[in-house]
């Protein structure tokens, strides 16, 4: 470990800190709040199913209780880190301060760039990394994109990113890469239920969809009406 695991105030520093805005502050940090949320449910619905792994009959999962309302999944390798991932969810979009065409410093509604929003995971990687925060932490940031970024779909997109891997490293990383999904920071933001982040990820071809319906298989289906409900929010 080379750098430190920030506390859940000095997270909200380093929002604060590259914020360009408040309005900006608000949207994304709320976002990250959500995901964590998500993820934290997510967890905590695998590693029930962890702990009763040895008296589960076959397709049973759905007897153990459902966490937060956390319906399906399958067994984990092993039990998740809880902790972990609410710091990565609260984290992973941080970078995306760096990528508005409009901040809330001009007077205009905020609005990402299209063809920067790409580079908001590395780019939250690198503010994390400049900021100390240890490479396990700030790896949420540069791994959570899509359903699994990889080398060959950067080149092939001709994508203004370093040729590389951006995909999770372990089961914390994809439980918030997965959560990311289910909530968009759109205008105004909104949460998605499993069909309709099936046909976006469609859009990016059969693979990827395919990719993103093994997640659900995985780590289930959060109850994303109660958290529209929650937060106030439409879904879609």
């Amino acid at each position: 470990m080379s750098g430190y695991i920030p506390t859940l105030e000095q997270i909200d520093e380093l929002h604060k800190k590259i914020a360009p805005s408040q309005e900006a502050y608000d949207l994304v940090h709320t976002h990250c709040v959500i995901v964590a949320t998500i993820g934290c449910q997510i967890v905590r619905r695998q590693n029930a199913l962890f702990t009763r792994r040895c008296t589960l009959p076959d397709g049973g999962e759905s007897l153990v209780s459902s966490p937060d309302g956390v319906t399906g999944g399958q067994v984990p390798p092993r039990l998740l880190d809880e902790h972990l991932v609410l710091i990565g969810g609260l984290l992973h979009d941080i970078g995306t301060y760096k990528v508005f065409k409009h901040d809330g410093t001009d007077g205009e509604p905020l609005k990402f760039s299209g063809k920067k929003y790409i580079l908001h995971g590395l780019k939250g990687y690198e503010y994390l990394l400049s900021e100390g925060v240890d490479e396990s932490i700030a790896q949420f940031a540069r791994n959570h994109t899509g359903v699994g970024l990889n080398r060959e779909a950067v080149i092939a997109q001709g994508l203004p990113l370093p040729p590389d891997d951006y995909v999770p490293v372990n089961l914390e990383q994809e439980v918030v890469m997965y959560a990311d999904k289910f909530h968009s920071k759109s205008t105004p933001p909104k949460f998605l239920q499993v069909d309709a982040y099936s046909a976006k990820a469609a859009r990016y071809g059969e693979e990827n969809k395919r990719r993103w319906l093994e997640l659900v298989a995985k780590y289930g289906v959060p109850d994303i009406p109660a958290l529209a409900e929650k937060y106030h929010m439409r879904m879609i």
